[in-house]
């Protein structure tokens, strides 16, 4: 199995109107904390971030945060972590949670959520790292995701192999074992050579 010391989280800032998405994400930083697998992610203090870093500090858990200097003046920065990073751009925020994280898992959220899964997705993809990435699906949040890049596979514009590197998790529990027995799809042509489709 794979060893893993840190886990990055993508999730929302916001909590969402279900209960199980904020339990998903305190099960997620107990888990870790339990585990002794630090919880890395967007330093901020609100939404389902801060459900997650707090059950990992409650447990003992190591919590390092990466945050913008302008979401830090916006005074969302969590101020009880074990390490924060302040940066300029969310460009360096998202390659400093990739260079520091073994894997990554992903909680319901918005727009960032979904941006930061997909590029490490792509990275993978593309080689640029071999890091598991996992999405919880609470409550079947993901189920339109998964069928888009059913459909994207079906319509050849994604290889079946890069679909399976997308691991998929029941409950945040699991999230974790699964990450471990994650290995990186075998070479591939990422291409298709089809012929262009004519009307």
């Amino acid at each position: 199995m794979k060893p893993i010391a840190r886990v990055c989280l993508f999730c929302g800032a916001n909590v969402g109107t279900r209960a199980a998405y904020a339990r998903a994400a305190r099960e997620l930083g107990e888990a870790l904390a339990r585990q002794r697998v630090a919880l890395v992610y967007g330093g901020g203090s609100v939404g389902l971030m801060n459900e997650a870093a707090n059950a990992a500090l409650a447990l003992g858990g190591e919590v390092v945060g990466v945050i913008t200097r302008e979401l830090m003046t916006r005074e969302v920065g969590h101020a009880g972590l074990s390490q924060m990073h302040v940066v300029e751009t969310m460009h360096e925020r998202k390659a400093l949670m990739a260079s520091l994280a073994d894997a990554f898992v992903a909680l319901p959220g918005g727009f960032g959520t979904f941006d930061e899964l997909c590029e490490m997705l792509t990275w993978d993809q593309l080689g640029i790292h071999e890091k598991p990435v996992v999405l919880v699906n609470v409550d079947g949040f993901f189920d339109g995701f998964l069928a888009q890049l059913d459909r994207a596979v079906a319509d050849r514009l994604l290889t079946p192999a890069n679909r399976a590197m997308l691991g998929v998790a029941p409950s945040a529990d699991t999230a974790l074992d699964l990450a471990r027995r994650w290995s990186p799809p075998p070479p591939a042509p990422k291409w298709f050579r089809d012929p262009v489709p004519q009307p």
